[in-house]
């Protein structure tokens, strides 16, 4: 197994489809109104963004020689923002057919792709590797979607939070929905390789009980911290990292002692897993809009009665969680858990965060530089600067003033290419 094959295989894919024939030429001008510099929290007015080849050459002062010779287009009139990243997502999951699974990413990958979201974290999906294929096509330009980085399956303990147990009728669980499941330190290890060979970008390890799995508990830890610090130490090796769902207060404090690089969900956080995360630089990525959701039509659509009960008793306690960890100094990037809710709707979780402690930078940062950071992709992500990836949004108003405008998109460019809307000639 080449260490660089499974250390890089995103990066690689996505930098091979930046210079991929587009429907553009090799040499854009976007001419922006405003522009806001994330890194700074300012915004530049009238900026003329040059991009070469799928990527930021300059950002400069707007003048009429910017355009000559060059295609344009305009969004004078809009605010350009770098393109979002969900650090949550999940584009694939249904367990009826891979067939009807992969269909499926390939519908949720235009939707999130066209609702500003330029990259995606996807955390796994029950059939191994699809998310893998989906990505794979994404790159190759075969779909419209964003740049994904993807887990390829959760590594879970047996009958945990991310293995699926039972089948409809007499149907046998089979096997590609069994990839990740390890029920011991050697296995955890073998899993994490099996998974990095076979295509994985980063490791999801299943650390607690899942709201949305019946017959666990979301707060009981199901990996001890010797074996999550296993999957750690595999995928280091692999030079890339370990995410852990984790909602428990145990099984949040075993994954980040651990070194894994965020947390998911964290939603009873307490405040000694806050000061371990603060000290050990660990992100939260707190999916702390779709709790609203899932009991509005979870309630309606007639979810178990143990999915709604859980999922009543996590919502309002990881949102305060999620306060005191933001007001504590805790990294926070942006993740939503979607799929849960509706694709396409991922910039609704904007306000809940605004709402839950962050002022409206930080939450755009969020979902900028620090998920790119994050990724370990600040290179290539997060920013509208030359060198990175030109993925660029486009949008009416102020959102520094109104966080929701991200939610109404007016224009999206991925890797140098116009996705929709705006006004381009």
């Amino acid at each position: 197994m080449s260490p660089i094959r499974t250390k890089l295989p995103a990066l690689i894919a996505c930098a091979v489809a930046a210079l991929a024939p587009t429907a553009f030429a090799d040499t854009v001008i976007v001419r922006a109104g405003r522009m806001l510099d994330v890194d700074q929290g300012v915004y530049l007015a009238d900026r003329a963004i040059r991009i070469e080849d799928g990527r930021i050459a300059s950002v400069t002062p707007w003048s009429s020689s910017s355009r000559s010779g060059n295609r344009f287009v305009d969004w004078s009139a809009y605010t350009a923002l770098p393109g979002l990243i969900d650090l949550h997502a999940q584009l694939v999951g249904d367990i009826s057919s891979a067939a009807r699974d992969a269909l499926l990413g390939v519908e949720h990958a235009r939707a999130t792709l066209r609702a500003d979201f330029t990259a995606v974290r996807d955390v796994g999906t029950y059939r191994a590797f699809v998310d893998v294929a989906l990505r794979n096509a994404v790159n190759a330009r075969q779909v419209e979607g964003p740049c994904m980085f993807v887990a390829g399956a959760y590594v879970t303990a047996p009958g945990g939070g991310g293995e699926v147990t039972g089948m409809p009728g007499a149907l046998k669980v089979p096997g590609e929905m069994r990839r990740g499941v390890a029920a011991s330190e050697a296995e955890v290890r073998q899993r994490v390789r099996e998974l990095l060979a076979d295509g994985a970008d980063f490791i999801k390890v299943i650390a607690t009980g899942a709201v949305f799995t019946s017959g666990t508990t979301p707060s009981m830890p199901e990996f001890s911290e010797q074996e999550i610090r296993a999957a750690v130490e595999e995928a280091a090796r692999a030079g890339t990292f370990v995410i852990a769902h984790a909602h428990g207060a145990e099984g949040i404090k075993n994954a980040v002692r651990a070194g894994v690089r965020t947390i998911e969900h964290g939603s009873y956080l307490d405040d000694e897993g806050i000061a371990l995360m603060v000290k050990h630089g660990t992100w939260l990525v707190a999916d702390v809009y779709n709790g609203d959701y899932t009991e509005e039509v979870g309630t309606r659509d007639g979810r178990s009665e143990e999915i709604l009960r859980k999922n009543r008793e996590t919502t309002d306690i990881q949102r305060q969680n999620f306060a005191k960890a933001v007001k504590a100094g805790v990294r926070i990037g942006f993740g939503t858990d979607s799929g849960i809710y509706p694709h396409g709707d991922n910039a609704r979780q904007f306000a809940y965060m605004v709402k839950y402690g962050m002022t409206p930078l930080e939450a755009i940062r969020s979902a900028t530089t620090s998920a790119a950071a994050s990724l370990g992709r600040s290179q290539e992500l997060g920013s509208i600067a030359p060198g990175k990836f030109a993925n660029i949004i486009a949008v009416e108003g102020d959102p520094l003033e109104d966080i929701d405008r991200l939610r109404r998109m007016s224009g999206v460019i991925w890797k140098g290419r116009l996705v929709r809307l705006g006004d381009e000639r």
